[in-house]
């Protein structure tokens, strides 16, 4: 499918900019892969694609234990949306194919 691949994305942070990669694969409406930052890798959860539309969800322990959900839109080889971040909000992502 047209997610399928790895990715560059960008999300804007309390903390700043941060980037991180990502391995996506999808099979039927199941979206599985690996999400990347700072040295750490792990593998993302929840993960669904309909249409355009993807979501998944990824643990990270830096810079503090936290379930990040992303929830947006691929469109060709670029993709964007929101990242929420529990109690602290929303905040937008990007992500290019690489």
């Amino acid at each position: 499918m047209a997610v399928d691949g790895n990715w560059t994305l960008t999300m804007t942070t309390p903390m700043g900019e941060r980037k991180a990669t990502l391995t996506l694969l999808s099979s039927g409406g199941t979206l599985t892969g690996t999400q990347g930052a700072d040295g750490n890798s792990a593998e993302i959860f929840d993960g669904t694609i309909s249409g355009d539309a993807v979501n998944w969800k990824v643990s990270i322990t830096n810079p503090m234990p936290l379930t990040l959900e992303f929830i947006g839109t691929v469109s060709g080889d670029s993709m964007s949306g929101e990242m929420g971040i529990g109690p602290m909000g929303s905040f937008p992502f990007t992500g290019a194919r690489t």
